[in-house]
């Protein structure tokens, strides 16, 4: 009988492969990052770009509250409450600057003493006599409504509660997030690495 091959070596050979590309990807940052260090002027100039690129992200960050009037205009879905609609690890895009909300419509809110806002649908709303609009909400892939997950003594959700509407979506790519969030070592890695591909650079 013809004997199987173990996957073992082959994977022990990638892991080597990656290990030994991101040593040599590092020493040879390192080293611009020597002559750089060298060179206060180049290092002034690098540095800049460094801080217009973050600054930029911000701009445009609050450029997206300011149009969407929401505080968290782009929101990553964390479990799979709402599936099969939206997946974990989607990303959404919010507009809060609708005025009304209504049955079926896909949104965020927050609960007060919860610093993760919730994705999940309207199934109901409630207007009472004084116009105020009060809502529920639940998630497509939950048996239950949300009110167990409203604070307590709260049974309806305010407009007020609610960041945005979702209104497009990007799949899986908010996964890096996940990881991110749930490894945070890496959170810094990552940002660290980014920082320092901008600072040794070379202007074309």
């Amino acid at each position: 009988y013809p004997r199987s091959i173990s996957p073992v070596p082959a994977f022990r050979y990638i892991y080597l492969s990656t290990a030994t590309m991101i040593k040599e990807v590092v020493d040879k940052q390192v080293v611009e990052l020597k002559k750089l260090w060298a060179n206060k002027r180049q290092l002034l100039f690098q540095c800049l770009n460094l801080a217009m690129i973050v600054f930029s992200a911000l701009m445009i960050w609050k450029g997206l509250m300011f149009v969407t009037k929401s505080e968290s205009p782009v929101v990553v879905v964390l479990s799979g409450s709402m599936e099969p609609a939206f997946q974990r690890g989607d990303i959404l895009f919010l507009n809060n600057a609708v005025e009304q909300v209504g049955v079926g419509d896909v949104v965020v809110f927050k609960i007060k003493d919860r610093d993760i806002p919730i994705v999940h649908r309207i199934m109901k709303v409630h207007t009472k006599p004084d116009d105020t609009v009060e809502l529920l909400t639940k998630g497509d892939n939950n048996r239950v409504d949300d009110r167990g997950l409203y604070a307590p003594g709260q049974l309806w959700l305010k407009r007020e509660d609610i960041l945005g509407k979702a209104v497009g979506t990007l799949r899986y790519v908010g996964m890096v997030t996940i990881a991110l969030n749930d490894y945070p070592v890496l959170k810094y890695v990552l940002v660290g690495m980014m920082g320092l591909f901008v600072l040794t650079s070379k202007e074309g």
